[in-house]
């Protein structure tokens, strides 16, 4: 297609210029003040959700962490965002496997669990570990994501992994990050009742199988390589990266088991964090150092930083 002039139309070839003033051919035109480049648009990302328990398909885009994701999924489905416990991917149930973290890959479908019935259980704290493992969903809610066998918590079959912590002994816990639950679930007194108020996700229809990707248009709101993901992050705009290598990933597993039997919690965000710091680290003690400015609250113990480091940078060490 032959582009027009700024004027909208163009001087025959050879011809003389607008108000008789012609040009020498050969000879270049004044120059003027360079035109602004256009500024290249950024691709949309348009992300497909359903209420875990059932809903139509919606679409979100526009967030940049994810309590405005929870934002933007509630305002879909006309409902507040404190309804919504947590999220998954790819699939409607609960699987702690799938939680929604700090990524989310291009493809993903966001399935979103909301408040279902509220319980209440009481628990003696007969050993020092309940054998709960606790997350949170970025947002103010702390939930169960593993239970021990053979625990305390295994023998209550009221409580369940996906239940949500609301209260201990009447003690609302909402907006508390998941290691200050398990440090005050830890503090509790042996032999002394205590009661839970727990929320949890409101469940799925029997008839409602298994939902999948199909909902999408064929390359609708895909930009970029499956690899790519979405990470969300507290502070600044939402960054689109390529997904973790194979070896960082298994990394941050191992950091992820180790946060488990240390303090009873499981971040999958907060791992790759302490990778990323590990591999910039040449000892112990430098990691010690830079894990204790970025990540103070925690109060590691140091010999908790000794097995982080060895498991990122000598991830091979005790077997060899």
């Amino acid at each position: 297609m032959q582009r027009v002039g700024r004027l909208g139309r163009q001087p025959p070839e050879g011809g003389p210029m607008e108000n008789g003033v012609g040009q020498e051919p050969g000879t270049p035109e004044p120059p003027g003040p360079a035109a602004p480049r256009a500024a290249r648009a950024r691709p949309r990302l348009v992300f497909h959700t359903q209420l875990a328990h059932g809903s139509p398909t919606g679409r979100i885009e526009g967030f940049t962490n994810v309590k405005e994701l929870y934002a933007k999924i509630a305002e879909v489905f006309n409902i507040s965002p404190t309804e919504i416990l947590f999220c998954t991917l790819n699939t409607h149930k609960v699987d702690m496997q799938k939680l929604l973290g700090g990524q989310i890959g291009l493809e993903d479908f966001i399935f979103a669990h909301v408040r279902g019935e509220t319980k209440e259980v009481e628990v003696t704290k007969t050993e020092d570990a309940l054998g709960l493992t606790i997350t949170d969903n970025g947002a103010g809610y702390a939930f169960i994501k593993r239970i021990k066998e053979g625990s305390i918590i295994n023998r209550l079959q009221t409580v369940c992994v996906g239940d949500s912590i609301e209260a201990i002994n009447d003690h609302t816990i909402v907006g508390c990050r998941h290691y200050e639950v398990a440090r005050m679930l830890r503090e509790l007194p042996r032999a002394q009742p205590f009661t839970l108020r727990l929320v949890q996700p409101k469940k799925a229809f029997d008839m409602i199988g298994q939902r999948t990707r199909t909902g999408k248009s064929p390359g609708e709101g895909r930009v970029a390589s499956g690899k790519e993901t979405l990470r969300l992050r507290t502070q600044g705009p939402a960054v689109l990266e390529e997904g973790p290598s194979p070896s960082e990933e298994e990394a941050a597993q191992r950091v992820d088991d180790l946060l488990e039997s240390y303090m009873g919690i499981r971040d999958s965000e907060l791992a790759s964090t302490m990778v990323e710091a590990a591999k910039g680290s040449p000892s112990v003690a430098q990691l010690a150092q830079g894990l204790d400015s970025v990540l103070g609250e925690f109060a590691f113990p140091q010999e908790f930083v000794a097995e982080v480091w060895a498991a990122v940078c000598h991830p091979k060490g005790d077997k060899e």
